[in-house]
């Protein structure tokens, strides 16, 4: 039996049993022959575009005598699967950038999917975001940290099978204790739900971007280039938004 990290259970957790997957990016396959082996999915994809992965992968669905229902294929993105072929696809592992772009290459793939499992290592916000604008509900966000690093987990539907009034408040300028605006900017950036709990990994994650934040801001501020002190302004003020967002909820907490 595969044994998951905690990162690859998380997202085990939240494929739904009986369902077809598709798993783009599966490395090893680990996720496809663990959800197999405990039969919560039916069939599985494995799909990966460099050749050691892919070679990986197939010998271990080969070992585990699963050939008959995990399919490994060597391909780029949603490329490996056709429409109608997968109800869950999984994506994780990657920045949130190039997820975004898998996504919008093979957004044709996408129809019969009924969930969107996806894990960002950076860039969350882009995921976000193109799942907004493309129809996709995200009903659940998680994260945890593992290895000393942090990471989300979004889970989305297709926004037709969603009520009107969840869909329109997800993003919603919201008031947090004191008075402080929050902007759908924000939420895209922060993550709706992670920013209601406010889980204290949350936390660290954030005290993190702003360190990383600061030494950008302070390189820039040392440029006499014109563009470049615009940027460290724009920045100062993202800090300065981060941390009243922090504060407030802060001061929330039980």
């Amino acid at each position: 039996m595969v044994k998951l990290s905690k990162r690859l259970q998380m997202i085990a957790d939240r494929v739904p049993k009986g369902s077809r997957l598709a798993d783009i990016g599966s490395d090893h396959a680990l996720l496809p022959t663990y959800l197999v082996q405990k039969g919560i999915v039916v069939y599985a994809v494995a799909g990966e575009v460099n050749p050691g992965p892919f070679e990986a992968a197939t010998r271990q669905v080969l070992e585990c005598g699963l050939s008959s229902k995990i399919s490994v294929r060597s391909g780029n993105g949603l490329a490996v699967i056709e429409p109608g072929e997968a109800e869950v696809i999984t994506i994780a592992g990657m920045g949130g950038n190039l997820i975004a772009s898998i996504l919008e290459a093979g957004k044709h793939k996408l129809r019969g999917v009924k969930h969107l499992i996806l894990q960002p290592n950076v860039g969350e916000d882009q995921v976000r975001r193109w799942l907004d604008e493309h129809g996709w509900f995200v009903e659940s966000e998680a994260i945890l940290e593992e290895d000393g690093k942090i990471y989300e987990i979004l889970t989305a539907v297709p926004a037709e099978g969603v009520m009107a009034g969840p869909f329109q408040a997800l993003y919603q300028d919201r008031r947090l204790h004191g008075g402080k605006v929050v902007d759908k900017a924000r939420l895209l950036q922060m993550g709706p739900y992670l920013l209601e709990e406010a889980p204290e990994v949350w936390f660290r994650k954030w005290e993190s971007e702003l360190e990383k934040l600061a030494m950008i801001e302070a390189q820039l501020s040392r440029s006499s280039a014109e563009a470049s002190k615009a940027k460290a302004e724009q920045i100062a003020e993202e800090i300065r938004e981060i941390k009243e967002v922090l504060a407030c909820l802060q001061k929330v907490k039980p």
